[in-house]
């Protein structure tokens, strides 16, 4: 089953900045291969299941490995099974529309 997903990794206990961590995590979704688009809070990433969720999994490995003693993670995920949709599909319908008035 395919998914996507809006993730936010916010590691705790490591100073105000944290895009050291944001750049390992965007280095993990390259690794593994996955569709993805970082934004401002975030990163929207599509896939299968596993992969999706391995890949989560695998940016808290990173993370705690490079000294994060404590993780939080925010994910909203959404699955469909009448159709294929992608993340540029569901830009493209509310620009369409946008465009429209």
């Amino acid at each position: 089953m395919n998914v996507m997903i809006d993730l936010c990794v916010v590691p705790v206990g490591v100073g105000v900045s944290v895009s050291e961590y944001v750049t390992a995590c965007q280095r993990v979704l390259e690794d593994a291969g996955l569709e993805h688009q970082m934004h401002a809070y975030g990163t929207n990433i599509q896939g299968d299941w596993d992969e999706v969720m391995a890949a989560v999994k695998r940016c808290h490995e990173v993370v705690h490995e490079m000294g994060a003693p404590r993780i939080t993670s925010s994910m909203r995920l959404g699955t469909r099974t009448d159709r294929d949709q992608s993340m540029q599909d569901k830009i493209d319908s509310v620009e369409t529309k946008l465009a429209a008035h």
